[in-house]
């Protein structure tokens, strides 16, 4: 399609691979698409290679481009996020109109998409802030959906979102999050619990391997066998496959040859600095942030090693005793990661009175997404239970979960401690564990001290009120 006057259902502007695998998974679906990006070269190039034949057309100027849209217009911005979605809407707001909709599809900072809603709505232009999941793959075949705006906005485009999400069980992976910048907000604690999920799938690594000298073919085949059980989710079958990779140059397994330095974009750091602004517990997140942060300080870590001395031993008990302890311990920590990432969601709808359907998020999670799990399904269940669950330890199943693994738990924890190997977020998830449990935390101590040097007073058990003891009078 390639007439300037056509009217496209739907118009996406950036054409990198994730926005290009979406205006190609819009069209697959039986929707006319216009697309626009900064260089008209990304645009040319995509018209004549992957769009031709397509229900696509393209504008070369931001005018052009909208002129190619039905009104009311629908237009998804997949662009950098920060400055670049500010740029964009401004280049957009001279040629539209009250009643059209913009889209945010990047991964925004929650608190822009407040402000960008807000300054739009003055206009009248509805806004849409969607967390999209599922990376390249999931843009093209289908990702999880997290829109949030105005229910009048969702409704304009719910049929496209429908159409294009990932299905489970013939279930769309997409709902209405909630208002302003709900679902940004939501796809923000997605990648925080991601953040979690994949540091204890690493630490899970380092212990069979730098601990127990598992082999990349034996951790293939262990991690392959997992996620034929509780386990099973898109992140522990990925773990399988690159084990299994071979780096051509070298012949050795491709994982051995990548740098041990993990980036990150700021979503999971995000997470974790709104959980202490809201007073939240997120401990296996922030480890998996700060394992991030350590794993940056190569050339340090580097001459560290030749200084700091510790324990070289390998593991020398039962390997397989060792791998399925560590398989119970995933599990464990990985439904305490959950936990916190629910806990949080539940305390921050609350906060900014978005209203977050838990058990619908749970829903949408099942597919499409990097964290899709099958036990998103008993997540799910759990909320449909107890809609008011305050964390999902108290759910009996998990609570099960959780309990009838701890000796494993504990025991990897120990072991890994044992050997010098670094377990941050397995034994920051332990600890959370066992806090949480724990009726009488050592924070009386921690009162007193502050009463002590600062007057801050203190609540007593015996009695109601707050008290202030003059301490240096003995």
């Amino acid at each position: 399609m390639h007439e300037s006057t056509t009217q496209c259902d739907f118009g996406l502007i950036g054409l990198a691979v994730m926005g290009q695998n979406l205006a190609l998974n819009v069209e697959r679906n039986g929707f006319s698409v216009a697309v626009y990006n900064r260089t008209a070269a990304r645009t040319k190039e995509f018209m004549a290679e992957r769009a031709v034949g397509k229900n696509i057309v393209a504008g070369y100027t931001i005018e052009e481009f909208v002129g190619l849209l039905k009104k009311p217009r629908k237009i998804m911005l997949m662009v950098k996020a920060g400055a670049p979605v500010d740029a964009v809407i401004e280049q957009l707001k001279p040629h539209l109109e009250p009643g059209d909709l913009l889209i945010d599809g990047g991964n925004s900072f929650f608190g822009d998409t407040e402000r960008r809603a807000a300054e739009l709505e003055r206009r009248g232009i509805l806004y849409i802030g969607t967390g999209v999941s599922g990376g390249e793959y999931g843009a093209l075949d289908g990702p999880s959906i997290m829109p949030g705006g105005q229910k009048e906005a969702y409704a304009l485009v719910e049929p496209i979102f429908k159409a294009i999400a990932a299905r489970v069980d013939g279930d769309p992976c997409v709902t209405y999050i909630g208002p302003r910048g709900a679902g940004h907000y939501v796809k923000m604690v997605h990648n925080g619990i991601e953040y979690g999920d994949m540091q204890l799938i690493a630490e899970s690594y380092d212990i069979l391997s730098r601990g127990a000298g598992l082999s990349a073919a034996e951790l293939h085949e262990v991690f392959a066998e997992w996620n034929q059980g509780e386990l099973s989710s898109y992140l522990i079958e990925i773990t399988a496959d690159i084990f299994a990779k071979i780096d051509e140059e070298t012949g050795k397994p491709l994982v051995e040859v990548i740098l041990d330095e993990a980036k990150q974009k700021g979503t999971g750091k995000w997470t974790s600095q709104n959980a202490l602004d809201l007073g939240v517990p997120t401990p296996t997140i922030n480890a998996a942030v700060e394992s991030r942060i350590i794993s940056s300080y190569k050339d340090e870590r580097v001459a560290a090693s030749a200084v700091l001395s510790g324990p070289t031993a390998r593991y020398q008990g039962d390997r397989e005793r060792l791998v399925r302890a560590v398989r119970a311990a995933l599990y464990a920590a990985k439904i305490c990661s959950y936990a916190q990432g629910f806990t949080l969601l539940r305390v921050a709808s609350r906060e900014y009175d978005y209203n977050l359907p838990l058990g619908d998020i749970a829903r949408i999670w099942r597919g499409g997404c990097i964290i899709r799990a099958r036990f998103l399904d008993k997540i799910r269940a759990a909320f449909e239970r107890n809609p008011s669950l305050l964390n999902l330890l108290l759910d009996p199943d998990f609570a099960e979960a959780v309990q009838s693994r701890q000796d494993e738990w504990r025991f990897v924890v120990q072991t890994a401690v044992g050997l010098g190997i670094p377990c941050l977020a397995f034994s920051a998830s332990l600890a959370y564990y066992d806090a949480y449990r724990s009726a009488r935390l050592p924070a009386n101590l921690t009162q007193a001290q502050r009463d002590y040097f600062g007057a801050h007073t203190y609540r007593r058990i015996d009695k109601e009120g707050s008290f202030h003891t003059e301490w240096q009078e003995m």
